[in-house]
């Protein structure tokens, strides 16, 4: 089976942050990544090349195929700021009506700017987010 191509690097987070071009863009990654770390109690680590992602989950396919991948994170992209929610958005829908201008993908919420929205949500998102994806995957047991 092939491996997940994005797995957990050495590289530095800090310096992936403060190499990003756009000011703006760049705090608000700042802002995200203490959110995340709120939530998570974890500190940050690259995936890949452009994720920044906390604390991890094991997870394993009916096919056998299994693999980690962060319990959160998020990605500085060229249009917008990609929030990683693995649990999906179904049980969010009261918080994403609060939530204020962004686009959501299965597992992803985009955003152009911590301007468009409520901080204070988008904390609230993150943290319950996290705390379902801990109460599905416990530490060290892949499902």
């Amino acid at each position: 089976m092939a491996e997940l191509k994005t797995q957990p690097t050495k590289a530095s987070v800090a310096a992936y942050l403060n190499a990003i071009d756009d000011k703006q863009k760049r705090a608000d990654c700042k802002k995200i990544a203490n959110l995340m770390r709120d939530a998570t109690e974890t500190a940050p680590k690259m995936w890949g090349t452009a994720i920044v992602g906390f604390d991890q989950y094991d997870y394993r396919y009916e096919s056998g195929r299994t693999g980690s991948w962060p319990i959160t994170g998020f990605s500085p992209r060229a249009q917008n700021i990609s929030v990683y929610i693995m649990p999906g958005f179904s049980k969010y829908g009261a918080l994403l009506k609060k939530l204020g201008n962004h686009k959501t993908g299965k597992s992803c919420l985009y955003i152009k700017s911590l301007a468009d929205i409520d901080v204070p949500v988008l904390s609230e998102l993150i943290s319950r987010s996290v705390r379902d994806m801990r109460r599905r995957f416990k530490p060290g047991a892949a499902r």
